[in-house]
Parts: structure tokens; sequence; C-alpha cells
């Protein structure tokens, strides 16, 4: 189960995530594997689980609740960040993949952001994608519905990154303490875990500026990617 945190407001979009896989899954820290295109690389799969574009686009996928990992007949979802990137706004984006065949993926929470909002289009199993507009506010989404408080994850961390600046959003996103169920930063077991971690800000009128943790972000450092 992956995090993201958005923040949507008149400044711009802020987003903060931590990517949970399986350890051995490999991958490749953000760079330009697709022309135009900036990400972290799945190398299973070949594509991304969170992309920004040379228009300020971004764009992260996240498993629903119960269907971690690929499947036979299954296409990856690690594509539809990519695809999403071939768009010049969020919007654009959001409208042209709610025409997607939802059920050749395995179920998906992907969401779409530039400097002017963020989009959720979730494929739950069925043929269609549903697509909603975010409100303004901050809104932490897992691997159920955005802002779901009977998700203990959710519960316990949405009022703490709702209530701090976005200088503090990496601190909080190396969280491992309490339960499991609920950690945010989640110590690996049984070959399970917090894999990496980014923070993103899509100022309008400026550059976006990335940082990823290539590893838990609580003992991997910050760093800026290059888009």
């Amino acid at each position: 189960m992956c995090s993201i945190i958005l923040r949507v407001g008149e400044e711009g979009v802020w987003v903060a995530a931590n990517r949970d896989e399986m350890v051995d899954r490999g991958w490749d820290r953000p760079a330009t594997y697709w022309p135009g295109v900036t990400g972290g690389r799945d190398r299973l799969g070949q594509g991304s689980w969170m992309v920004v574009n040379e228009a300020g686009v971004m764009a992260a996928v996240l498993n629903r609740e119960g269907s971690l990992g690929p499947a036979a007949g299954k296409r990856s979802r690690g594509e539809l960040p990519v695809m999403a990137a071939g768009y010049a706004s969020a919007a654009a984006a959001a409208a042209a993949l709610a025409g997607l065949e939802a059920g050749v993926y395995r179920p998906f929470n992907l969401v779409v952001a530039d400097a002017f909002g963020a989009f959720l289009l979730v494929g739950s199993g069925g043929d269609a994608v549903a697509v909603t507009a975010l409100a303004p506010g901050v809104t932490m989404l897992t691997s159920g519905a955005p802002n779901d408080a009977s998700q203990p994850r959710i519960a316990r961390h949405l009022p703490k990154f709702a209530d701090a600046g976005f200088d503090q959003w990496e601190a909080l996103l190396g969280d491992k303490s309490g339960d499991r169920e609920s950690a945010l930063n989640i110590p690996e077991r049984d070959g399970f875990g917090t894999v990496c971690a980014a923070t993103l800000k899509l100022p309008r009128g400026g550059r976006p500026v990335w940082r990823f943790a290539a590893g838990p972000p609580d003992v991997a450092g910050f760093a800026p990617v290059v888009i």
C-alpha cells in the first residue's frame, strides 16, 4: 500500500509520497527514461510509479486494496503514469485517460496533477474509469477512497500533513512509529516495506521542484531530481 498526499491551493499543488513495495522488486531512481518524461522506472514492468513531464504534469499510480503485484493477463499499471505524462495539462490527461478500458489493468488509483489542480482516476476492476477533481485543501490517498478515515494510516497521518508546512512534509514521510497498520513509513517485514519517497512542488508561475529519497525516508536523504 503506497501513500500520496496533495495540497491543492491558489499557489499551486504540493505533493508527498511514499512507495511501498516488495523490496526485491528492482527499480531505478528518477531520470528521463522516456522522451520528455522524468520518473522512477520499475525494472519488471518498465513503467513507473511517479513521473513528471516537461509541462509540469505529475502522475502517480497506487494499487487498490488486495491487488499488490502483477497478474497474468493484465497490463502493468506502471504504464498509466507514463501515458498521463503525454499531455500538456492534468485536465487533458484526466479527460483522455477517462476513456481507458480499466479492466485490462489490476485495480488502481491514478493521481494526475499540475500547478492548477489535481484529479483522481480509479479503475476498480470494471471496464470504466471514474474521474474526480480533488477539492482545494489536503487530500491523502492510499488503497481506497481519498481521505477515508476508516483507514488507520489516513486517520492518523492526514491531520499531521494538514497542520504542517510543506517544509515539514519530508520529515512526516519518515514517521515509522506506531503499529504497522497505521505506519506511514513501513519497516521491512516478510520482504515488503517502504522503498523510497518523494516530495514535489508544482508552483504556479515557476518550475517544478522534485526531491527524492532513494530508500526509506527516515534513513535515505532527499536529493533534487532534474526534470
